[in-house]
């Protein structure tokens, strides 16, 4: 039997047990159609709040910046929230704000597309899956998912917390015995995943709301 762990609050059906009833409750017609809804180590995790404003524009540029870089370069496919992704050795049914997986992921059978009654899976290993911290997902932002990641064998986690005045951006690299964040220069972080450096800001526009701002060179 997993534990049940609710921020907020939300229904999830009794017979939800381990990782195989999650997801063929995930595939279903039944599935809620809000909130987010987790499969992590045993704990079924759900957090059905809508997200703030900084969290969706951190989330949105970090998409639709990667999302060009990726398309531009053939590169692979860059999905961004909504997509569930799988991995059954680490236990692990989430759904990230965003997982980019490359060519040769695919080609290699790392990570494939899996498709339920009513739903879509990545299930594997994507080369890169990003979170954006909001203030219900700290704990399994930057600890629980933090693990579960790495065992998947996610070659880079990318963790934002826009909570402060400023952005707190990371690239945590896959090594031998956890990830390990990469070392900024000027505000700038390489990725080996996408053979570039990246600087993410923040900064208030005329009517005082949050804008964030991807580089890449």
């Amino acid at each position: 039997m997993s534990t049940v762990v609710i921020a907020g609050s939300g229904r999830i059906p009794d017979w939800v047990s381990d990782m195989d009833s999650f997801r063929r409750w995930a595939r279903s017609e039944d599935f809620p159609e809000s909130g987010w809804f987790s499969y992590l180590a045993r704990e079924v995790w759900a957090d059905p709040r809508g997200e703030t404003l900084g969290h969706n524009q951190a989330k949105w540029k970090i998409s639709l910046t990667l999302g060009g870089l990726i398309e531009a370069q053939a590169l692979g496919y860059f999905y961004p929230d909504r997509m569930r992704l799988v991995n059954v050795d680490a236990d692990l049914s989430t759904e990230p704000d965003g997982m980019f997986i490359s060519n040769k992921t695919l080609d290699t059978g790392h990570a494939r597309l899996e498709h339920g009654t009513a739903t879509l899976e990545v299930v594997g290993s994507p080369d890169m899956v990003l979170e954006v911290v909001s203030p219900s997902s700290v704990e399994k932002d930057t600890v629980l998912l933090r693990q579960l990641y790495w065992k998947a064998g996610v070659r880079e986690y990318w963790l934002i917390d826009p909570r402060g005045l400023e952005l707190h951006f990371e690239i945590l690299r896959h090594a031998e015995k956890g990830y390990v964040p990469t070392r900024q220069r000027q505000g700038w972080l390489k990725s080996a995943v996408f053979g570039k450096s990246f600087r993410l800001t923040k900064q208030d526009d005329a009517r005082g709301n949050p804008v964030s701002t991807l580089e890449v060179r």
